[in-house]
């Protein structure tokens, strides 16, 4: 059953929030305000469907990221509050802004002037990374976090629902690989069903098929995680730990390569 849910986050800079995978948080969202932009469509997005449209207050300047953000980390600093990790997320998908690259700069900047031990995390849905820009901007924050939920295109199409009917998963592995272990892969372990379509990333066909993806990809480390909160689909199940910690077991076992895991 689908839910009208809608958009998380009503600011450009938002927090600091308790992360599960990063600690404390401030957030950054490239996305308009009171909408959705994102070139994959989830059934599990927290922020809702991109059904709900994109609102009417645009994206965000660059130049008005900037503003807020040292506004933001200038109060903080003189509050003495602990920050942990500046975090591209929110509406949508970050790396669609237009000035990207140049917000990167900008709050790489930022964080060398104000709290110069605060790493810079992006969650991205790994759509973007044909472009040069993008790409580049990725390897200059700390933790570069992307996505790749599953090794098959049939599941993709229905977990994630990209956009672009020409997506594709080896492509995006490709890319992946490019960035020579400067990259962390998230993946969303999930179970449930849409318009009457089972899916489901947790069997031993969809890790065996992972596994040998994170073996192409050679990341510095995999992240693994559940649903945790309310979905538009609402028939996704949570994983249980015992189970994450299983497939995470066997992804470190067969690849070497450390996971974390949140659920």
């Amino acid at each position: 059953m689908a839910d009208m849910q809608r958009v998380l986050f009503h600011e450009t800079v938002f927090g600091p929030i308790r992360s599960r995978r990063l600690g404390s948080s401030l957030g950054v969202n490239l996305s308009p305000t009171d909408g959705k932009v994102c070139s994959f469509d989830c059934l599990y997005c927290e922020a809702g469907y991109n059904a709900q449209g994109p609102g009417t207050s645009g994206l965000p300047r660059r130049a008005e990221v900037a503003r807020q953000l040292e506004e933001r980390l200038k109060s903080m600093k003189a509050d003495g509050t602990p920050l942990d990790v500046i975090t591209f997320s929110g509406n949508g998908e970050p790396t669609m802004h237009p000035d990207f690259a140049g917000v990167i700069d900008d709050t790489i900047a930022l964080r060398d002037r104000y709290f110069p031990d605060v790493k810079i995390s992006v969650l991205s849905n790994s759509t973007r990374l044909r472009r040069p820009d993008v790409a580049e901007a990725l390897k200059r924050v700390d933790n570069n976090i992307l996505k790749l939920d599953s090794a098959f295109d049939r599941t993709v199409a229905l977990l994630d629902r990209p956009v672009d009917p020409r997506y594709s998963v080896a492509d995006v592995i490709e890319s992946l690989m490019s960035f020579d272990g400067q990259a962390i892969v998230q993946t969303m372990i999930t179970a449930g069903e849409h318009d009457g379509e089972a899916v489901d990333n947790s069997t031993d066909e969809e890790i065996d098929a992972l596994i040998e993806a994170y073996r192409r990809i050679k990341p510095r480390e995999v992240m693994i995680y559940t649903i945790d909160r309310k979905t538009p689909e609402r028939s996704l199940r949570h994983i249980s730990r015992e189970k994450l910690e299983s497939i995470a077991d066997r992804i470190t076992r067969e690849t070497g390569i450390t996971v974390q895991v949140s659920g």
